[in-house]
């Protein structure tokens, strides 16, 4: 981390979850270590690892929250395998993750199948064109009539003369999950290139003067241009007043009736305390608290 006091003031938040939890055990787990002095006072040092899975839209605010935990438990190894958001749901499912990572919240059939999920944050959905393209605003209307193929040529909502060239996320991304949703455009886009991670679809659209696409607020780089949408910039202000319609959850998956070991307990809770709201916010995101 860059500010290295604001890691420590987390580093403090985490320890103080898991000693907390430590304080309630009566017999030392094996990765405790205790102190049997007079005062019979328990002392806990957290170890082992902690594997997340799934939206890569969630890199940079995931990446923040395990850096930070690391950082306040040494001991501890923390993974994040970016591999969509179905993938990653489908992962807790099986056993192969502690902890799932959905930009898109759960489905009523994933529910019944015994997951949980706990809304970290709120992420913007950009919706991003080449730098060159001089269209600066779309109506939530015009984005759908665009993605269904009504729409074809840029000259049709104020741009130059070109053949739209249409990119979106494969199927299962949380992120294309939510576009479709938000602009009800579900089996309906007319996609040129369906594109597995945010980065390629980011690299794509600053590729080709005539491409739209659209990817997570927080990873939004300069090398391509976010519009508006129906006159309303994305930002985290606009995200968090709702003004900015196109936004989703960023949602972390577990199982209902399964217990977390105790690293990745303690991760849940500082990555969900208030504690963290601000490191949050730095990635670029609204947190949930």
């Amino acid at each position: 981390m860059k500010n290295v006091k604001k890691v420590a003031m987390l580093a403090m938040a985490a320890m103080m979850t898991v000693s907390v939890l430590a304080g309630c055990s009566k017999e030392p787990a094996d990765n405790q270590s205790v102190n049997d002095d007079s005062d019979s006072k328990q002392v806990t040092e957290i170890s082992g690892t902690v594997s997340t899975d799934g939206s890569t839209s969630m890199e940079k605010v995931i990446g923040a929250l395990g850096e930070a935990f690391e950082e306040a438990n040494k001991n501890v190894t923390f993974t994040y395998n970016p591999t969509g958001s179905g993938s990653g749901i489908q992962a807790v499912t099986e056993g192969r993750c502690d902890i799932g990572l959905s930009s898109r919240n759960l489905k009523d059939e994933e529910k019944e199948a015994g997951l949980t999920e706990t809304v970290l944050a709120y992420d913007g959905i950009a919706i991003i064109v080449n730098p060159e393209n001089k269209v600066d605003d779309l109506s939530l209307e015009e984005i759908a009539s665009i993605y269904t193929g009504k729409i074809t040529n840029w000259s049709e909502v104020g741009g130059n003369d070109g053949e739209i060239v249409l990119i979106g996320r494969e199927a299962g991304s949380g992120t294309r999950d939510g576009f479709e949703s938000i602009t009800d455009t579900e089996d309906a886009c007319q996609y040129r290139q369906e594109l597995t991670s945010t980065g390629d679809v980011i690299t794509a659209v600053s590729q080709n003067p005539n491409a739209i696409g659209y990817a997570s607020l927080a990873s939004v780089k300069d090398s391509v241009k976010a519009l508006s949408v129906n006159e309303v910039e994305p930002s985290e202000e606009t995200v968090k007043d709702g003004s900015y319609v196109v936004q989703r959850p960023f949602v972390l998956v577990t199982k209902k009736d399964a217990e977390l070991s105790a690293a990745a307990q303690a991760f849940f809770d500082f990555a969900t305390s208030e504690d963290v709201v601000e490191l949050i916010s730095e990635a670029g995101v609204v947190a949930a608290k």
